[in-house]
């Protein structure tokens, strides 16, 4: 399915008008992507349990070569977000991104890896780590079934993630958009952590155009989730990712102006200097193929200063990544 099936019109008019109109993603020096979600996987040496129960799109190996094919033509380096592998794959999984970075050979330059904040042995994991110069933070996704509400603001959980502060790593939370107050919780309660917002609070688009389908299961209306948003960004130095939204609408049947509503407010609450680009790669193909969606959030930032833009889609992940 390739973009203008995604989006028709003069949307798709629109964007591409945008596109040649401006020099921000054509490959000149100013032209940089950092895409700070970025997932790679090969189930031949890493355990997904989750992919069992996935869309056939995702059930598949993704690995550099793909990645850089998906970003054919555009200037980017990426932040590797970890892929939620078996706890006990946690320590393959990291020493293989440390290794890739390192190789130097690949767009990846650093990386968020997985871990379990409350497990005992948390400490001496990130330890383990946290001098590579490679690894920026940690997550552990919160949104899955097997993860009970509430569970981020455990003692342990909360100590866990003070831990990460300490080590001078950050910790980036992909939560329920019902659990957003929570998570404004977990950043008061560790004043030396800094956070990243994943996904737009997993904001989803259909809370504001129904047309779009129905919203997805523990949604929320699109009013409690812009009190959620507004409760983390009312929290200093929390970072939102513009990321992952594309995922929630049906291929094909969207448009740009279906994912503003949600894009807009996280830019709008955070602040140009709060927000940085997330790809997201592969699971944005639920929605998208990763050009559709790089395209459309150009159109709907369109209108921005063009210095707030190049924050958006650099300059803050370089500054807060240390890239």
């Amino acid at each position: 399915m390739n973009r203008r099936q995604l989006l028709k019109g003069t949307a798709s008019a629109a964007i591409t008008s945008a596109l040649s109109s401006c020099s921000t993603l054509t490959g000149a020096p100013d032209s940089l992507i950092i895409d700070t979600h970025q997932h790679l996987w090969d189930r031949s040496k890493l355990n997904l349990p989750w992919l069992k129960g996935a869309p056939d799109v995702l059930r598949h190996d993704y690995r550099t070569a793909d990645y850089l094919k998906a970003y054919e033509g555009l200037n980017v380096k990426a932040i590797y977000m970890e892929v939620d592998v078996a706890p006990s794959d946690h320590v393959k999984e990291a020493d293989w991104i440390v290794a890739l970075c390192r190789e130097g050979s690949s767009p990846t330059m650093a990386a968020t890896i997985g871990g379990r904040p409350a497990a005992a042995d948390f400490e001496s994991y990130v330890q383990r780590y946290a001098g590579t110069g490679y690894i920026k933070g940690l997550r552990q996704v919160l949104h899955g079934d097997s993860t009970p509400a509430g569970f981020c603001l455990s003692p342990e959980f909360v100590r866990g993630v003070q831990t990460l502060g300490r080590h001078r790593l950050n910790f980036e939370m992909t939560m329920r958009p019902t659990e957003l107050q929570d998570a404004a919780k977990l950043v008061k309660q560790c004043p030396d952590t800094r956070f990243v917002l994943d996904h737009c609070g997993n904001g989803d688009p259909k809370a504001f155009n129904p047309k779009l389908g129905s919203g997805l299961k523990r949604s929320c209306t699109a009013d409690e989730w812009k009190r959620g948003i507004d409760a983390v960004a009312a929290m200093p130095g929390v970072m939102c990712k513009i990321s992952g939204i594309v995922a929630f609408v049906p291929p094909g049947k969207w448009q740009a102006e279906d994912l503003a509503p949600v894009v807009n407010h996280c830019l709008d609450s955070f602040g140009p200097d709060r927000v940085f680009f997330g790809g997201d790669w592969p699971v944005c193909l639920l929605g998208s193929p990763l050009r559709g969606w790089v395209d459309a959030l150009k159109q709907i930032v369109s209108a921005r200063p063009e210095s707030e833009q190049r924050k958006l889609w650099s300059t803050n992940a370089r500054h807060f990544y240390g890239v």
